[in-house]
């Protein structure tokens, strides 16, 4: 095997020092630099998309943060309408029923002046029927008329101890 002759060491040491720098030379001036400009093209969009990324959370928390505030305070008005319509019915109820009550109370009365009349009206006639009973009873037991100026009195007395 000719390379393992000793005597072209040198020789082969010699081309391998030149085709060593040869290569240095070559991949220092040509090859790294193309291989630093993408490595520091590549960090420089990774760097650009993580402040992208930094950026679109911000901009996304901010949006979040502003739905938040936007749902709370639909929440709270829909609840001040709530209530505010609570309160408006519960009002338009207590005033129906008040005016209900009001109704009724005039229809109690209506009728309690009716009835009252009509006792008054039934105790006339009967007071007229039991003076008359009276009048009647008296001719036929004593056969002469009945004085009215005491009929009348006396037919008043007994009705107020049966009703009173």
């Amino acid at each position: 095997m000719p390379q393992l002759d000793v005597s072209t060491f040198a020789p082969q040491l010699v081309w391998l020092v030149i085709s060593f720098v040869v290569l240095y030379l070559l991949m220092a001036k040509l090859g790294l630099p193309r291989v630093d400009a993408i490595i520091e093209a590549r960090r420089k969009r990774l760097d650009d998309d993580l402040a992208r990324a930094a950026d679109m959370k911000a901009e996304a928390e901010a949006i979040i943060a502003a739905y938040q505030k936007t749902m709370a305070e639909a929440r709270a008005e829909a609840q001040a309408t709530i209530r505010e319509r609570t309160d408006r019915f519960a009002a338009e109820a207590a005033e129906r029923q008040r005016q209900l009550a009001e109704t009724l109370t005039e229809r109690t009365r209506a009728a309690e002046r009716e009835i009252g009349a009509a006792k008054e009206r039934a105790f006339t006639e009967i007071r007229n029927v039991a003076v008359d009973v009276a009048r009647s009873v008296t001719e036929k037991l004593t056969g002469s008329a009945a004085d009215d100026a005491k009929l009348i009195p006396a037919v008043e007395r007994a009705m107020a101890e049966r009703v009173g």
